[in-house]
């Protein structure tokens, strides 16, 4: 958990709000909107794991933190962001073919950690084993149906742009608000942070080779 929340947290400040900045200003967008929509998906993943832990202290199950929808939720935005990751592969692919290598390269290095993060997040949610699998084959599935889906359609720059707004302010939460209180709340150590750095410096390295 330590890992993946210094993963989490720097996906979304080396990877998605600088993706945010750059076609917000290749569009001419208000980058007020993705920014309300940081905080949307913030309050949104913070509100529902409210709702359910006092669901759970109204059936006499205080202690129960963690909830198998809570898993499954954030790993459907994982998947979905692989998918998009997929969708970029088709679209680069379109440009011309050296292009198209090297956005794969880099989707290929990401979706590492988005493995690792969909796997974490199912565990420590109580999910099985069986599900979690599941989940993780989807994930890594979800790039090549981005990439068929590319020769399709197209999503809308601006419509993108606000559903990674809505992304990192979930995977704020996740990564921030939920994993790194989580993991040191009972058996915080040196090697625990130096885990969480490493997640993040580990982002920050693939970032800046892809």
């Amino acid at each position: 958990m330590s890992f993946t929340a210094g993963v989490l947290i720097a996906v979304c400040f080396f990877d998605i709000i600088p993706e945010i900045v750059d076609t917000t200003v290749r569009v001419g967008m208000d980058i007020t909107y993705p920014f309300i929509m940081l905080i949307v998906g913030f309050m949104a993943i913070h509100i529902l794991e409210k709702y359910a832990v006092i669901h759970s202290a109204h059936e006499g199950e205080y202690q129960a933190h963690h909830h198998p929808h809570i898993g499954i939720i954030s790993s459907l935005g994982l998947i979905f962001h692989s998918m998009l990751d997929g969708i970029g592969i088709g679209l680069a692919f379109q440009v011309n073919t050296h292009i198209g290598f090297i956005v794969s390269l880099a989707v290929i290095a990401h979706d590492f950690s988005d493995g690792l993060n969909t796997v974490s997040l199912m565990l420590i949610n109580n999910n099985p084993h069986k599900r979690t699998r599941f989940f993780l084959l989807f994930d890594a599935l979800a790039p090549m149906v981005g990439a068929l889906l590319s020769t399709v359609f197209i999503i809308p720059e601006t419509t993108l742009i606000l559903y990674l707004g809505f992304f990192a302010g979930f995977l704020l939460y996740i990564g921030a608000g939920d994993l790194l209180p989580e993991a040191h709340s009972e058996h915080s150590s040196f090697s625990m942070i130096c885990l969480t750095i490493f997640g993040m410096l580990f982002i920050f390295l693939v970032t800046r080779v892809t």
